[in-house]
Order: C-alpha cells, then structure tokens, then sequence
C-alpha cells in the first residue's frame, strides 16, 4: 500500500471516526450527525435546546442546523410543548451521506485537493492519486452507511416520522 493510502480493511466506524479526527468534514456536518444520532435514540420529539446541552454545543448554532435539516426533509420539526425535532424517516433508511450534502456538499465531491479544474485521472495533480485512496473509501463510507449502522450497540429507540 502506498503512503497516505487509507487500508481497505478498515472498519466502517474507523473511517466515520478518521474524517471526523482529519477534519474531512466541516464542525457543521460533525454537529449535525452528532445531533441526528442523538434524536435517532429519542423516542419522542427533541428540543434544540436539549440535544444541544447533551451535545456541549452552541444552542444558537445547532438550532440553524437542525432547522436546515427539517428544510432539506432529514428532519421533522413541532412547535409547542410537545414539539422538537425528529427523523423525517427510519434511521435504517437515512444514510450518512444525505446529511453531508445537506449542510457539506463539497465533502461527496470528486474536486482536487489543490483545486486544479481540470484534475482526473488523465490531468492528475500531483497529490490526485493519494487524494484519490482517501477520498473514495470516505465517500463510500457516506454513501452506505445508515444513522441506524453508526448508533451505538444496543440503543433500541430510533425516533422516525411515521407515514
């Protein structure tokens, strides 16, 4: 294997826990899937405020998160007392990837890590087939993994808008 390639056997949670330590996604897209994990396990509608005080983040923050969330229909949102955020659909059914593109576009993106325009396979930069190694397994990983394949062993409750 060739340096700065990332190992084909790495497991599924080692490359989620790799693009969050290499900042591969923006704290935004962190935040965001930390909270849709953390309302995943809810049984009932959450409140900002709550998932934000659980998470140690900003409140302010997290709400216009959350709230572009439930705009691209990753979320469903309540007002009132028995409002708050929940899934817009089954955990099982909600991969990763759709969060990121929601918030972190760039990150699914086959883009040079140098920004040449024209970089490919043909026209490869310099770094194009390091990027490449790393870049395709993260962007797999996104793709085909669900909320409910990163919850934590055990965690029974996944919260979804039921049809």
């Amino acid at each position: 294997m060739r340096r700065g390639a990332v190992p084909r056997y790495l497991h599924e949670k080692q490359i989620f826990s790799f693009a969050l330590s290499a900042r591969l996604i923006s704290k935004t897209a962190e935040y965001a899937l930390r909270a849709v994990l953390f309302i995943a396990r809810q049984s009932r509608p959450t409140r900002a405020n709550e998932i934000a005080k659980a998470l140690d983040v900003p409140a302010n923050y997290l709400s216009k998160i959350l709230h572009s969330l439930a705009r691209a229909g990753l979320l469903t949102s309540g007002r009132g007392p028995r409002g708050g955020f929940q899934l817009a659909k089954p955990a099982d059914e909600m991969a990763l990837a759709e969060l990121l593109e929601a918030l972190d576009p760039a990150v699914l993106r086959a883009d040079c890590l140098l920004g040449n325009p024209a970089c490919s396979d043909e026209t490869a930069c310099a770094v194009h087939d390091y990027w490449k190694q790393v870049r395709e397994p993260v962007c797999l990983f996104f793709r085909k993994t669900t909320v409910a394949d990163v919850l934590p062993e055990g965690d029974g409750a996944v919260s979804s808008v039921e049809n």
